[in-house]
């Protein structure tokens, strides 16, 4: 099985737990989150990233709960922030399970198949970056879509909020593969 196989595997068993986790969480609230503005899941996304940076740069944690649901909670957000972008923000428009399922689906293999394209041109270079360098990435795409949203999503020649959000999701889970993989 070549590189390319395994990582498609490996981002295949990684989407699964974390549309477990997203499926589950639906059961929980339902889609409260719909009432969210992009603006505020990009923040909810920045908490997550600045804490694994925190994380990694004091050593320790005080909270329990790891890096890996950190990165989960990432990927699931950014889903979350394409839908948005789709749909729009809605205090009343809950998404029923299927749909909301099907909308998680639509996006996240629009990730994978843009990380298989990306993957084929770049060689797998992620796997030789460090983890920390995949956390800072994103909070650089974070910077990034916080100053497209301050510009009312008008950009000259950048990429729009979508492909940042798409880049987030496949950096989180490059570093998921590796907390998932490297040490099994």
């Amino acid at each position: 099985m070549s590189k390319d196989q395994d990582t498609e595997k490996e981002f295949e068993h990684i989407i699964s737990l974390c549309r477990d986790i997203y499926l589950t969480k639906q059961k929980d609230y339902g889609t409260a989150w719909r009432i969210l503005r992009t603006r505020s899941i990009t923040d909810q996304i920045y908490i997550k990233a600045q804490r694994i940076r925190s994380i990694d740069d004091k050593g320790s944690q005080k909270v329990e709960e790891g890096v890996k649901p950190e990165y989960i909670g990432i990927v699931n957000y950014s889903v979350m922030a394409l839908i948005q972008l789709e749909l729009g923000a809605s205090a009343n428009s809950e998404l029923n399970p299927a749909e909301g399922e099907r909308l998680y689906n639509k996006f996240i293999y629009a990730a994978r198949d843009l990380m298989l394209d990306k993957n084929h041109d770049y060689g797998e270079a992620w796997r030789n970056m460090r983890i920390s360098s995949l956390t800072d990435i994103i909070l650089m795409k974070l910077l990034r879509i916080k100053q497209i949203e301050d510009n009312q999503g008008k950009t000259f020649i950048s990429e729009g909020l979508d492909a940042n959000y798409f880049d987030i999701i496949n950096y989180a889970i490059f570093a998921l593969i590796r907390l998932e993989y490297e040490n099994s």
